[in-house]
């Protein structure tokens, strides 16, 4: 009924913003949950980081120093932890929320019933996760700044940088989520793509020492070109080839969300 209201209320604004409607509506249900997302968004990157970057840091420069380009630890690996961290709120964000508003509260018929259209439930939902990914990255961002492994006033960038990264990353997962019929599903896409680009997309070592064929795999993947972006960024190391990665990171958005709003439209109104 919320959602219904809601849509109803998108009733006087254009078309082209009525999916502002669907972005009020997890607005409003994120507005009552928050305070159970405090760890996972403030804590964690602060404890990852001086996990990983500090304490892991300290005996990997110690006995692997100068294969990381001239990088300690913690330089190499803060910077690729948020855009990985994008990553990983939208495999969460993509995948459950999307599935329970299709099948089982049913939140999207609410929004359908009014005057919104699967475009604006595609438009809203997306614009949602990508909200949660700006916030997620930029305290993973301030965190890596406050240990002191931003070195650039380029590094402003590497927050849209990582945005984008996931955001390439979160259309086809939700057009993926579209399609399935429960969450079994989303168990598989984490063991099988989520963890594995974690750990072998150059967030924590470079790809160069992984086997020819993994490095090949690593670039068609979202999250080495999101990884490279944002380091580069981070480090004020700007290259001709983070353009590539722009690039690639876009088409691989828009390719998604074109395929969201088919799939997205067979479920809900075929």
């Amino acid at each position: 009924m919320e959602a219904a209201t809601l849509a109803l209320g998108a009733t006087p604004e254009p078309a082209w913003l009525r999916w502002r409607a669907v972005y009020a509506y997890w607005w409003r249900t994120f507005s009552r949950t928050w305070r159970g997302t405090l760890y996972s968004r403030v804590l964690e990157p602060v404890a990852y980081l001086a996990a990983m970057g500090v304490g892991l840091g300290s005996l990997v420069d110690h006995r692997h120093s100068g294969q990381l380009g001239g990088l300690s630890y913690l330089e190499f690996v803060g910077p690729g932890l948020v855009a990985a961290a994008g990553m990983q709120t939208a495999a969460f964000e993509a995948t459950w929320p999307i599935l329970g508003s299709i099948k089982w509260n049913r939140t999207y018929d609410g929004m359908l019933a009014g005057p919104l259209q699967v475009r604006d439930v595609v438009i809203g939902q997306l614009a949602w996760i990508t909200s949660t990914m700006g916030v997620t990255t930029g305290l993973y961002l301030a965190a890596v700044a406050a240990f002191g492994a931003v070195h650039s006033p380029w590094a402003v960038l590497a927050w849209p940088a990582a945005v984008l990264s996931g955001f390439a990353f979160a259309t086809p997962v939700a057009a993926f989520a579209a399609t399935a019929q429960n969450d079994s599903s989303f168990s598989v896409l984490y063991r099988f793509v989520v963890v594995p680009l974690f750990l072998f997309s150059g967030t924590f070592f470079p790809i160069s020492q992984l086997p020819r064929w993994m490095q090949y795999v690593a670039y068609a993947t979202p999250l080495w070109h999101g990884v490279s972006l944002t380091r580069d960024l981070a480090l004020g190391h700007l290259v001709p080839d983070d353009l590539v990665h722009v690039a690639y990171l876009v088409v691989v958005a828009a390719v998604g969300l074109a395929v969201a709003q088919r799939t997205f439209t067979r479920r809900l109104v075929t």
